[in-house]
């Protein structure tokens, strides 16, 4: 017998990476889980990675968790890691809270998770104090990330931003160039390697060939948030390839 999941995918209306990484990861799954997933997305709007975009996105979230609500989805993402980062400290939790409340207030209550959270979570699980990180941010906005991660207890000890705010630009970057990035920071004092701290920067099918060159756990926004999906469905957090993060232990 197939059990069959819904997935509820909130992100911004400029975003094709999330809805490409997640139903790759999930439907790559060993066939003897008996599993299916459907997947269901509701947009907010945002064009530009800038502050003032980000904040009047974040302003759509509540809206597109009762609208997915209504599918009565087994598990709702909110898929974009700057979008929480970018209103301040700890503010994933406050986030969760309330998208959860909005799918309470509609009979078709469902977990939340957040990439920010997710991505926070995935350190802490992973005992990862000291991290290096790649994002495609401006400058100003990579500091958002790195500060954020340093009030949660994470040192960032090396970096690369690559200075682009056009959001579908940063869904055609090439990921082969990840692994050539990374060779160029500092990873031996880091515990693990955030190759993608951004849902819309593709990364997935460089994670387990970063994890064999450089010896440490490396993860993403897209694999932390496909670890916590799995986790909230009570579910095996194995997925093939995707990085020791996902190997189900």
């Amino acid at each position: 017998m197939t059990d069959t999941f819904r997935v509820g995918l909130i992100v911004p209306s400029s975003n094709v990476t999330m809805e490409t990484e997640i139903p790759t990861m999930l439907n790559d799954r060993p066939d003897h889980f008996g599993e299916q997933f459907t997947f269901h997305s509701s947009r907010m709007r945002m064009q530009s990675v800038t502050q003032e975009e980000l904040e009047n996105m974040d302003d759509q979230s509540e809206r597109s968790a009762t609208l997915l609500s209504d599918a009565h989805c087994d598990v709702l993402a909110y898929a974009c890691l700057i979008g929480i980062m970018a209103q301040g400290a700890g503010y994933h939790e406050e986030s969760e809270a309330k998208l959860h409340e909005r799918t309470v207030e509609n009979d078709a209550e469902a977990p939340i998770v957040t990439s920010a959270g997710a991505l926070v979570r995935a350190m802490d699980r992973l005992d990862a104090e000291r991290v290096t990180l790649i994002a495609p941010y401006i400058e100003e906005l990579t500091q958002t990330v790195i500060d954020y991660f340093e009030s949660s207890g994470v040192d960032v000890v090396d970096y690369e931003t690559l200075e682009c705010p056009d959001n579908l630009e940063v869904a055609r970057l090439d990921q082969r160039n990840l692994l050539d990035i990374a060779d160029g920071l500092e990873t031996n004092n880091s515990d693990a390697l955030v190759l993608s701290s951004c849902v819309q920067m593709p990364s997935l099918a460089s994670i387990q060939a970063a994890e064999d060159r450089f010896g440490l756990p490396v993860f993403s926004a897209a694999t932390a948030t496909t670890y916590e999906i799995l986790d909230q469905l009570g579910l095996s957090t194995q997925v093939n390839g995707a990085g020791s993060l996902l190997d189900g232990v």
